[in-house]
């Protein structure tokens, strides 16, 4: 199963989804969970492989979207109430298990988002340059080469051929930088307008890029559309060659990703979530099983124990919480 796990999680880093990677690390029986299970949560909260029983995985689903969400890994302690310190020494974020449950776990959740893209299109010593060096920062990488040859290339599997940028899953982490030197930049640059790229760029000298600026404007693109284009660019290193131009542009990539820009956006699961009032544990509304009213209000459980436990004395609990 764990390797159907690992093969998912290939599957959707190739595809550019985020995902966590939840690693159960330790257990105490009988917890349900063994060393080495994993499970990958999507941001809509779907569960694949195998974490554990009914009261950890709602814990690990709702710390793994937080991690998502603030791209920070962590190791979850799920145990009994009377062994958790809120003041953990060893950075661990403590949760309580249900009530029936005298197991304990320990889960290490790590986020995983879509790397930084670089889509570059035109032949050019500039674009093998710009190819070479975001590889060599581990980004991924998309050559478009309109009517070029793929094996004129460093790296032709990346190369495309005709311009169309559909199947690129270019969103606000992807850069599209212009590099056809006149042959085609409009063309280009109405491509790179249809998408949500985080940043694009022409390389081109100013007088040629106010040109483009202005045969964009007739056409009719606005001066928002028109504001997303960098031209020229890359930082101003002054009259330099191919190879100097590609690093005169990945500067001023890199300075705008760890400026906090060109980072994958990710929406997340907005399950309502409440406490169960028997063992504290959190529970989404919209999934839970197990639900009783009492004087009007609706309480949610992690188990059907704890709904029994409820419903024996619902006042007890309702003053408790």
């Amino acid at each position: 199963m764990d390797e159907a796990v690992l093969a998912e999680a290939m599957r959707l880093s190739r595809a550019r989804r985020a995902f966590a990677l939840a690693t159960v690390v330790w257990r105490r029986a009988p917890s349900s969970g063994r060393v080495g299970s994993k499970g990958i949560v999507l941001p809509d909260g779907t569960v694949h492989g195998w974490l554990g029983g009914a009261c950890a995985e709602p814990t690990v689903v709702r710390e793994s979207i937080a991690a998502l969400a603030d791209e920070r890994p962590r190791l979850l302690f799920l145990g009994t109430s009377d062994e958790l310190r809120s003041d953990d020494d060893r950075g661990r974020i403590v949760v309580p298990m249900a009530c029936e449950s005298e197991g304990a776990l320990e889960v290490y959740v790590e986020p995983f988002l879509p790397r930084p893209q670089l889509v570059v299109i035109g032949r050019s010593p500039a674009v093998r340059a710009l190819t070479v060096q975001a590889r060599s920062l581990e980004w991924d990488v998309a050559v478009v080469d309109d009517g070029g040859r793929a094996d004129e290339h460093p790296y032709p599997d990346l190369v495309r051929t005709t311009l169309d940028l559909s199947g690129l899953d270019i969103g606000r982490a992807s850069a599209v930088v212009v590099a056809t030197q006149g042959h085609y930049d409009d063309l280009a640059l109405r491509a790179a307008l249809a998408t949500e790229a985080g940043y694009i760029g022409v390389v081109a000298a100013g007088k040629r890029a106010a040109a483009l600026e202005q045969l964009l404007r007739d056409e009719g693109f606005d001066d928002a559309q028109l504001a997303r284009i960098q031209a020229p660019a890359g930082i101003d290193l002054g009259a330099v060659d191919n190879a100097e131009i590609a690093v005169a542009v990945r500067a001023e990539l890199v300075a705008l990703r760890a400026a906090g820009h060109l980072r994958a956006t990710v929406t997340t699961a907005a399950d309502r979530e409440t406490k169960d009032p028997v063992c504290g544990m959190i529970v989404f509304v919209e999934t839970a099983k197990y639900r009783a009213t009492y004087e009007g209000t609706d309480y949610w459980f992690c188990s059907s124990g704890c709904q029994r436990a409820f419903e024996s004395d619902p006042a007890a609990f309702v003053r408790e919480s």
